[in-house]
């Protein structure tokens, strides 16, 4: 962590995540003086107090009053899903740096707008995708960076995310900077066996909505992805996958609901059989504490370990904090956009990147729309 100057913070709306996630990560960061939190807004007067008072803040429905009155340099755009765009923009408009929860926008048009609005004032969006942050996407996407493994030329997502999430996954794999030229989709329909919902939904009949695509990239390598409506709360879709082919060995996450093994391969020295690689979870302590590292024991001569370290270990263990995977991941995206504000520098993800995680999915739905025609990317914002 470090001792700069904290960057001023405001929070950007008054759902439940906001409440629940953000908060209480930026008070983590504001332990260690990575952030200041100095506001939240909400377009809402109630759920604005009522945000104000749980995090012992001022709160304000009136996003310039606020500007003016606390001066934060950042906004973590926290709302309902289709209003992420118009706060996004309304944020960057009043002279915020921008952390925008997923997607960017669900429409491409308002996307580029937020993008377009922030280069004219020189300022920094970051999107809150954090799936390749969390833990175990991190140790894999650093084994990928070693070498070890080689080219990945085809990577999946198999129920791991929906939308842009899963789209993400398998991009991350293949690495950010390949670059997408055709989607063909397919969405569709089907009914379900009675069933209950672990939101609480009483046991009745429900309708699924699958999607599937294959997303060609420019150099010939591909994107497979497969997500279904009801996967993050139904007791028939309790699948969790996501997989990457490379030149010189695989790796496959196999899970149920969010019991998890990742195996991962290269060849044994003898080259006819799978090298398993083992990953192991160094903690504070042998009985628990906060995460310190994953370490990836290769079986390579050359590299035997691969190690990915928590850049949050120190706050936790200092402050007494538990994050689980997915806390770790929204901070760094928090911190992603701290560090590009402070240092001048461009977020690790970014507005861009999330744009072509939403572009793939719109492409998807459209090619499903027109029978399965491939759609060739861009595709047009209209």
């Amino acid at each position: 962590m470090t001792s700069k100057t904290p960057v001023r913070v405001a929070i950007l709306g008054g759902s439940n995540r906001s409440r629940k996630v953000y908060g209480p990560i930026l008070k983590g960061l504001a332990q260690a003086g990575e952030v200041e939190v100095v506001a939240v807004w909400s377009r809402h007067e109630n759920s604005a107090q009522e945000l104000g008072q749980f995090l012992n803040l001022p709160w304000y429905t009136d996003l310039a009053k606020l500007v003016r009155e606390t001066a934060p340099q950042v906004g973590v755009v926290s709302v309902n899903s289709g209003a992420n765009g118009p706060v996004g923009l309304m944020a960057v408009e009043n002279g915020l740096h921008v952390l925008v929860e997923t997607p960017i926008s669900h429409s491409l048009k308002e996307a580029d707008a937020i993008i377009q609005a922030a280069a004219a004032r020189n300022l920094k969006i970051e999107v809150a995708e954090q799936f390749h942050r969390r833990p175990l996407e991190q140790i894999k996407l650093k084994l990928l960076a070693s070498g070890l493994f080689g080219q990945v030329y085809t990577a999946f997502n198999d129920f791991a995310g929906h939308g842009y999430h899963g789209v993400s996954v398998l991009r991350s794999y293949l690495g950010f900077d390949a670059v997408p030229v055709r989607v063909q989709g397919f969405v569709r329909d089907y009914p379900l066996a009675a069933h209950g919902s672990r939101f609480n939904a009483p046991v009745a009949p429900r309708d699924e909505t699958q999607e599937h695509a294959m997303i060609e990239f420019a150099d010939g390598r591909l994107g497979i992805y497969h997500w279904t409506n009801v996967g993050y709360d139904s007791a028939l879709r309790w699948w969790r996958s996501s997989r990457f082919l490379a030149e010189k060995g695989m790796g496959l996450t196999v899970g149920v609901d969010l019991d998890v093994k990742e195996e991962l391969t290269l060849l044994d020295a003898s080259r006819k059989a799978p090298q398993f690689i083992t990953l192991q979870r160094h903690w504070e302590r042998l009985d628990g504490g906060p995460l310190r590292a994953l370490v990836a024991f290769t079986g390579d001569s050359d590299q035997p370990e691969v190690r990915w370290d928590n850049p949050f270990y120190d706050l936790l263990r200092e402050n007494g904090i538990q994050w689980h995977d997915d806390e770790i991941g929204v901070a760094g995206c928090i911190m992603s956009l701290v560090n590009a504000v402070r240092d001048g520098t461009e977020p690790t993800y970014g507005a861009a990147q999330g744009r072509v995680d939403q572009e793939i999915v719109v492409a998807m739905r459209e090619s499903s729309r027109l029978g399965g025609q491939s759609v060739s990317l861009p595709v047009s914002v209209e």
